[in-house]
């Protein structure tokens, strides 16, 4: 080491602190689905897998809404968005599945009672 350069000298932050961030404002929280609502999405989205009928999905955590889309295919738009509002829990419900087209095919308050929209209804069978 030359005489001309100090040396850098690494200080830790103490544990639970931000860099610069102003320690009076709250995090930014994002919605997100709770085990018992991501178990009822991933029962159905299983049960759709092995039928054929989806191939891929994807979730986004964003900070008023919680979005679980499905896709028949990667490359292609979203069949249906499985959402989670917080905002509307109080109205109209925080679940609604929603179509491609942005139709809003059911809301409600009960999760399960909401993806009953999505499940295969037996047909009236013919001789």
């Amino acid at each position: 080491m030359s005489e001309t350069t100090d040396p850098i000298v690494l200080r830790p932050r103490p544990a639970g602190t931000l860099g610069s961030a102003d320690l009076s404002s709250e995090p930014s929280r994002r919605t997100t689905f709770d085990r018992y609502e991501l178990t009822a999405i991933l029962d159905l989205y299983g049960r759709k897998v092995a039928s054929g009928a989806w191939r891929d999905y994807a979730i986004d955590l964003l900070r008023d809404k919680a979005v679980f889309s499905v896709y028949r295919k990667a490359s292609e738009y979203a069949l249906y968005r499985i959402e989670k509002d917080l905002r509307l829990a109080r109205k109209q419900g925080a679940y609604s599945v929603i179509a491609a087209g942005g139709l809003i095919m059911k809301r409600g308050h009960d999760l399960k009672r909401v993806l009953s929209v999505l499940e295969d209804r037996p047909g009236v069978v013919s001789f």
